[in-house]
């Protein structure tokens, strides 16, 4: 059986359960899954760092193979699992969906993080306020280039569901969470209407709802 380590509330791991989920692939039957991570442990074992040498979650295991970095873990159960082709297979799409994926991973949550990292982890008293607020200014600029990609297509690689929706969709509903809970820290967030009419379809016709965080896991209390 599959064992995949990580716990929920990581958007990392939010993002290979939610890929799990559509391939049909449940937990406890199809792959155990072991919390680790912050409050959790674990990550810092040696047990643990032999498999993924950086202590981070998500990391899978599937028989000899160990994999870590959860958009490759994505693209190796969507090539390996997809008996029922619920993501396409057509190259235009497939790259189109790889380039979305590796913009989250480079460009847009880098924009983000500090503004989660800073509202989420940092003691208050010591939280840098405008670094937070441009950090999430920045980001709903980078969130225009989704907007106007949506505007022609209805998902982020053409007109079917793809892995790449997956990881973007969780940066979006972590971008609202972060106003939604932080609205003064945030500043206003932008009214993208193609990217709200985007997650709606999500939400409706995927399983999305059920990996969503609904709240932000706050440690800096």
């Amino acid at each position: 059986m599959m064992r995949l380590w990580g716990r929920k509330s990581s958007i990392n791991v939010q993002k290979v359960l939610w890929c799990l989920a559509e391939l049909g692939l449940k937990e406890g039957k199809d792959f155990e899954r072991i919390d680790a991570g912050m409050q959790f442990g674990i990550v810092r074992s040696p047990e643990f760092l032999q498999l993924n040498p950086n202590g981070l979650v998500p990391t899978l295991e599937d028989g000899d193979l160990v994999l870590w970095e959860s958009n490759t873990i994505m693209r190796y159960l969507a090539s390996q699992y997809d008996k029922n082709k619920r993501f396409p297979t057509g190259i235009a799409s497939q790259f189109s969906s790889e380039k979305w994926m590796d913009w989250q991973v480079g460009t847009l949550w880098p924009a983000l993080r500090p503004t989660f990292i800073g509202l989420t982890r940092v003691p208050e008293a010591e939280q840098d306020h405008v670094g937070i607020q441009k950090a999430y200014q920045d980001t709903n600029q980078l969130f225009g280039s989704l907007n106007q990609a949506l505007e022609s297509q209805a998902y982020c690689s053409g007109e079917r569901f793809h892995i790449g929706d997956i990881v973007l969709a969780l940066c979006v509903h972590r971008w609202i969470l972060l106003n939604e809970t932080f609205p003064k820290q945030t500043g206003e967030r932008a009214n993208l209407k193609n990217i709200n009419r985007w997650l709606k379809q999500l939400e409706a016709e995927t399983y999305f709802q059920e990996f969503a965080e609904k709240e932000l896991n706050i440690i800096n209390k």
